[in-house]
Formats: C-alpha cells, sequence, structure tokens
C-alpha cells in the first residue's frame, strides 16, 4: 500500500480498549504499534490489533476526521467499527 493518509482504529480487543490515530503512511505506523515502538498508549495498554481504517485525499482531512472521531461517543465508534469489521479481525494482512 503506497503511502497515503489515514485514520486508523486499533482495539485490545473485541469492545476493548480503542485507540485512534492519524498517519500519511498505515504500514509503517501499523508495523510500529504491533512491534511496540510506539510509547504511550497502545504500548502501555496492549492496544495492537487494525479493527478500522479510512484512506483519505489529503492530510488536512484525515486530521479533521482523527478530531471528529476522538469527539465521539464510544458507542458511535464501536457500531463504526461493527458495520465495517463485524468480527473485529485483525485487519494487518489485508494493508502489507
Amino acid at each position: 500500500m503506497p503511502k497515503q493518509p489515514a485514520v486508523y482504529l486499533l482495539a485490545s480487543e473485541r469492545n476493548g480498549t480503542i485507540y485512534i490515530g492519524v498517519t500519511s503512511d498505515l504500514v509503517k505506523r501499523i508495523w510500529e504499534h504491533k512491534q511496540n515502538l510506539v510509547e504511550g498508549f497502545t504500548k502501555e495498554y496492549g492496544v495492537h490489533t487494525l479493527v478500522y481504517f479510512e484512506l483519505h485525499d489529503e492530510m488536512t482531512q484525515a486530521i479533521q476526521r482523527e478530531k471528529q472521531l476522538k469527539k465521539w461517543k464510544r458507542s458511535w465508534k464501536l457500531r463504526m467499527i461493527e458495520l465495517k469489521n463485524p468480527d473485529w479481525r485483525d485487519l494487518w494482512p489485508e494493508i502489507v
């Protein structure tokens, strides 16, 4: 997958802890999370499963969407994941 702005959601498990991030290189960033190279929340809480992502044309769009999602209620985020990924599969194999 070529570099492209993206918003992504990681989860610790189904209905578990959720992390929302933004990146210009989804493959690289998710790999960094999975290798515990990203200090902070995801490393501390074991949040490494890619359960949702959106690709955007411009980084400004991706950042705006990330900010929007971070304001959402948890139930809305869970519903969004369930609609696209009802089994909460790790989407990592789909992007590499």
